[in-house]
């Protein structure tokens, strides 16, 4: 029986694989008209997603964002930048020493309202010296805020006898006279600021009919 011939004996080429697959994949990622038309046959020179830039390259990964370096603050706690701009209150002026917040801030912020209310020769001072009235204990002398104006026809005294501003305080004037009798002064307030010090005399001296047009 004779051996069946095979193509390569009778002059024909058998069709290869790749022959019958290739016009398959032509025609199906061949591009049809003129105009250029992306397809999935990978190719040599595609970007890396990873390393490209996503918005340069279609075809880049999107990253995820790194978590949060800093962890919340616990409830309650404030953060430590916010501990450190956060000032710490500058003391009050009533807290100096007695003779210093009478020359640094009493003094001045007495002789300013004074003269806003019309008085302008006003001289003050302060000094320690005997009573001109008698009154005030067994002190000879204390210190005392001193003020007058037209000419020291019209005069008041302010006493500390505590060298304290929270302490026991006195008034007097006079005008032309001798001083009257000694008074208390602010004795019924519970806590002593330099507004209040100010205010008190102003409205003692008020009384007076000495302030304004009085």
């Amino acid at each position: 029986m004779a051996d069946p011939t095979n193509h390569n004996q009778a002059g024909e080429v058998a069709p290869s694989t790749v022959d019958k697959q290739a016009p398959t994949v032509a025609e199906e990622n061949a591009p049809s008209t003129d105009e250029s038309v992306a397809t999935d046959i990978p190719t040599a020179n595609t970007p890396d997603p990873k390393a490209a830039n996503p918005k340069a390259n279609p075809n880049a990964a999107k990253q995820e964002k790194p978590a949060a370096a800093a962890k919340a603050a616990p409830a309650g706690e404030k953060p430590a930048a916010a501990k450190a701009a956060k000032k710490e209150k500058p003391p009050a002026v009533e807290d100096k020493p007695f003779v210093e917040f009478v020359q640094q801030d009493y003094l001045p912020a007495l002789e300013k309202a004074i003269k806003e209310q019309g008085v302008q020769d006003l001289q003050l001072s302060f000094a320690k010296q005997k009573l001109p009235v008698a009154g005030l204990g067994s002190a000879e002398e204390c210190w005392q805020v001193i003020g007058s104006w037209q000419n020291g026809l019209r005069q008041f005294n302010v006493y500390f006898p505590d060298e304290d501003i929270s302490g026991k305080k006195g008034f007097s004037c006079n005008e032309g006279k001798r001083p009257s009798t000694l008074e208390s002064f602010l004795i019924d307030e519970r806590k002593i600021t330099l507004d209040l010090l100010v205010f008190g005399l102003l409205q003692r001296l008020n009384g007076q009919k000495w302030l304004g047009r009085n």
